[in-house]
């Protein structure tokens, strides 16, 4: 376990975000006991069930002992489930490994950052694919309306 070898008054809190199509999600990292919440609810009770071991991939990654010494509140909107839980898991990562730059060493924060994205690339960086704009002529961004001879 990597202890914080600042002094109390020299911790600074961190400030990230996570994206994923049309999902934001901003994670405040701070020194304290270990708490990680979401929307103001613990880690345990973020819905849906079935994706709630994506969002605890970055805790088993790294270690939970990495996330014992900080408290992670996290603010998600926009987006549908799934889409908000990989920005969740994004700003989670994020704010780690920024926290470890920030108020530790360069050194443990690299070896943080080569765990993470030996495990998944996308837990640090964002997926550019965006929703294509609607054009006229069709229902959609590229279907065109049926069209008849007769």
């Amino acid at each position: 376990m990597t202890t914080i070898e600042k002094p109390q008054s020299a911790i600074q809190p961190v400030q990230v975000f996570g994206r994923k199509k049309n999902a934001t999600a901003v994670a405040y990292a701070k020194k304290g006991k270990g708490l990680i919440k979401v929307n103001g609810r613990p880690l345990e009770h973020v819905q849906p069930e079935i994706l709630r071991l994506k969002l605890q991939e970055p805790l088993l990654v790294v270690g939970k002992d990495r996330f014992a010494g900080l408290d992670i509140r996290i603010r998600v909107k926009g987006g549908g489930h799934v889409s908000q839980i990989y920005a969740i898991r994004q700003a989670l990562a994020k704010s780690l490994v920024a926290f470890y730059q920030k108020n530790v060493d360069e050194q443990s924060k690299k070896e943080l950052k080569e765990q993470l994205v030996s495990y998944d690339r996308g837990l640090l960086v964002a997926d550019p694919r965006r929703r294509e704009p609607k054009k006229f002529g069709g229902p959609g961004a590229r279907a065109r309306y049926q069209k008849s001879y007769r």
